[in-house]
């Protein structure tokens, strides 16, 4: 099990990963879903201890990332969205290489070289230079690599991108698979390809996670609207004739050419009238030639929910804005300060400073740029 608190990433004054808390039980695949930019990459960069948080910790069997990450990282098997692989060894060298650098026993070592490269699909190159072969077999080298130890939980950024349809589709069976025996943890920004193999998904925008379920559990919660869509040989004014006699319809929008119309109700909660639709259609000599009900996609949740996120923040930004011209009028129309208080000021304004200077001199926070790049240097090749 992997359980992130509270996690935050800054890069100077930007605020890349805002406060995650999220948890990811065995047995499953979960999706990192948000557009670019959003914070995926970072945050599984701090999840497999590549990258030190600014604030919170990830726990993996209840051990630290930061506090034990060689102990931490042993359950973890990693593949970033640029496979770490070296060109100048053969897939066999490479994986072996791996396997010593992940301590994996030398009695086992054969074994789990040739189940991940039977898993990874690569018995046909294993023996061939990686700088020979294509971006989908350096994609599945990185992912052999990932579980060549054998770990608990495997966590994939951006599995597929650059891959062909294809790669695509062998990459998913490939993800299928793993999660017979692992906890795997994908990323995309295409919602599609959550759809196609997660059972989970944390949506996340702006580093702020928005919303975590079940796929299905938050279509079905997030559905909303009563929708229904319908497509009939008739003239606009006929079909709104009939929809009169409806007043579970609450809106209806209408569209399409000649005398094949499309219209999309919006019904009451509830609501159900396709049968009474269908024979109040036909009695009218207008057949109906498509009907079905409509629900939200993972695809409109995704949209609905990292729009509103935005919408929100620029109200906020908006807010701010306006209070700021109004507390700069407030401080003009302020009296003059007082000889007291200006002396006051003097004094105050050397302990600023001091401690502007201190803040300089404590140099970068714990597990800053520095001690991710001893990190990342200490995995780099690992992983």
């Amino acid at each position: 099990m992997i359980e992130v608190k509270g996690l935050t990433k800054k890069y100077g004054g930007r605020l890349a990963v805002d406060h995650l808390s999220f948890r990811a039980e065995p047995g499953r695949i979960y999706g990192f879903l948000g557009p670019n930019g959003a914070g995926k990459s970072t945050t599984m960069n701090m999840m497999t201890g590549y990258l030190a948080p600014t604030e919170g910790e990830v726990l993996v069997n209840g051990i630290s990332m930061t506090e034990d990450p060689e102990a931490a990282k042993a359950f973890i098997g990693y593949l970033p969205e640029i496979p770490p692989v070296y060109p100048d060894m053969t897939v066999d060298e490479y994986l072996a290489f791996a396997a010593r650098l992940k301590k994996v026993p030398r009695g086992s070592r054969k074994e789990r070289i040739d189940r991940a490269v039977e898993m990874a699909r690569l018995s046909q190159v294993r023996g061939r230079l990686i700088r020979n072969l294509s971006k989908g077999y350096k994609q599945r080298v990185g992912l052999a690599q990932a579980v060549v130890a054998d770990p608990e939980i495997v966590i994939l950024d951006e599995p597929t991108v650059g891959l062909d349809p294809k790669q695509i589709i062998e990459m998913r069976e490939t993800i299928r698979e793993l999660a017979r025996e692992h906890t795997v943890i994908l990323s995309s920004h295409i919602m599609q390809e959550i759809s196609a193999v997660c059972d989970y998904v944390w949506i996340i925008n702006r580093g702020k996670l928005v919303a975590a379920d079940a796929i299905d559990a938050l279509e079905s919660r997030l559905a909303g609207d009563n929708l229904l869509r319908f497509t009939a040989e008739g003239s606009e004014e006929r079909i709104r004739a009939v929809l009169r006699a409806f007043p579970e319809v609450r809106e209806v929008t209408f569209s399409g050419v000649n005398d094949i119309v499309t219209a999309d109700l919006l019904l009451d909660p509830g609501a159900d009238i396709r049968r009474r639709l269908f024979y109040a259609m036909a009695e009218q000599r207008m057949p109906i030639l498509s009907l079905e009900a409509r629900r939200k996609s993972l695809e409109d949740v995704f949209l609905e929910l990292t729009t509103q996120a935005e919408e929100d923040e620029a109200a906020q930004e908006k807010a701010s804005a306006e209070n700021t011209p109004k507390a700069a009028a407030d401080g003009k129309e302020a009296p003059a300060a007082s000889a007291g208080e200006g002396a006051a000021a003097q004094a105050a304004a050397p302990e600023a400073g001091m401690t502007a200077a201190e803040d300089a001199e404590a140099g970068p926070e714990e597990g800053a740029p520095g001690a991710a790049a001893e990190t990342a240097g200490e995995e780099g090749t690992q992983e």
